[in-house]
């Protein structure tokens, strides 16, 4: 059972066209841009409606418009802030151009960059408690969600081809504040279940400001905030280093070791265990 869900593909309806399947490269390839584009091009070549994962690191940009200039529509993961985002928004608009320029078709791709919403939030509460930091009830909740809205607005108004999409999901807003964008939702099932068992209201809620003396409060005691909420937060060098970044690289590429452990006891069962 755990293998299976290590190995789980994820399709998705993905910018009107038929169901996309989900495939993300090696995490610890993250440093490495040529492995990261190699690894894309034979996941590519799987199935005519993949979407490839590349992180939203140093080296991931690159990756991202070389795989987007090969013809791959990618799906920008590992990426929680403002900066990430208009880094691969701009990388893919590279990567689209150049392509637009030789005279290739683009008309089947719809690339797509992840705010991992949730694991923002998950950050600065840890923060909150390490630095012995006191903020309002409820206010670290939307931090993710301020970060979602203001970096839709500044999509549309730069007019990038590629859209957001909502993810790490902790909370009802991470759907509910973002109900109208022109995005991609994939919730897991069991948020689906509690999401369509809510109650919750269905309407427009994405031109909605977050209140401003919620961001104010979380610019004023998280530094970390700061630099996923401001445009210029930080430098391309900088992501790596970015706690959230590096929190989640650790979880993934834990994983991939989880994943090595299981193949192994399939193909060598332990003698010790029956």
């Amino acid at each position: 059972m755990r293998a299976a869900k290590l190995l789980e593909p994820v399709f998705k309806e993905h910018g009107g066209r038929n169901g996309r399947l989900s495939i993300q490269t090696d995490p610890r390839l993250y440093r490495d841009s040529a492995a990261i584009v190699e690894q894309a091009l034979v996941f590519n070549r799987l199935a005519p409606n993949m979407i490839v994962k590349i992180p939203a690191t140093q080296a991931g940009i690159p990756a991202i418009e070389e795989s987007t200039y090969r013809g791959i529509t990618i799906n920008a993961t590992v990426s929680f802030s403002m900066p990430q985002c208009i880094a691969v928004a701009e990388a893919v608009e590279r990567g689209l151009r150049r392509r637009e320029q030789e005279g290739k078709d683009i008309s089947s791709m719809g690339p797509v960059c992840t705010i991992m919403v949730g694991r923002l939030d998950d950050w600065l509460k840890v923060v909150m408690e390490k630095e012995g930091v006191s903020v309002d009830p409820g206010y670290l909740e939307w931090a993710g969600v301020a970060v979602f809205k203001k970096t839709y607005q500044l999509y549309r108004r730069r007019g990038y081809r590629l859209r957001l999409l909502s993810a790490a999901f902790r909370n009802h807003m991470h759907w509910s504040e973002l109900v109208g964008a022109d995005e991609v939702i994939s919730p897991p099932y069991a948020w689906q279940q509690r999401l369509n068992a809510s109650g919750i209201e269905v309407k427009p809620r994405i031109d909605n400001p977050v209140d401003p003396k919620m961001v104010d409060q979380l610019l004023a005691h998280f530094v970390d905030f700061e630099r996923a909420y401001s445009e210029d937060g930080m430098s391309i060098g900088e992501f790596d280093s970015f706690p959230p970044t590096r929190r989640t690289l650790r979880q993934f590429i834990g994983a991939c070791g989880d994943l090595d452990l299981l193949v192994r006891d399939v193909m060598i069962p332990n003698p010790d265990q029956g």
